[in-house]
């Protein structure tokens, strides 16, 4: 199994705004068939460092990761949107 992280931070920071990028990036559940399991979370402490909202998914294998990173609602909805509303990303990828 690989483990999907990316962390986001928004251009505004609100917890509305948080909870938007959190409700769009749970709409893949049931949509992008690659995903085994999805969790997303939202920052409680917002220190300079601190990232907005984390998004950690688990795949099968780097084929599905693949595939997953190229699905169509993934791409078409989910980072579309992600990519309208955030400043920054970090990504990793990892075997579990």
């Amino acid at each position: 199994m690989i483990k999907h992280v990316v962390c986001f931070k928004l251009k505004e920071y609100s917890l509305e705004n948080m909870e938007k990028a959190r409700e769009v990036i749970l709409s893949m559940n049931g949509k992008v068939k690659e995903i085994k399991q999805l969790e997303v979370g939202i920052d409680l402490i917002h220190s300079p460092r601190s990232f907005d909202v984390v998004l950690e998914v688990l795949v099968d294998d780097l084929d599905a990761l693949d595939r997953y990173q190229k699905d169509e609602y993934h791409c078409n909805v989910v980072k579309k949107y992600l990519g309208e509303v955030t400043i920054n990303t970090i990504a990793i990828d990892y075997y579990i």
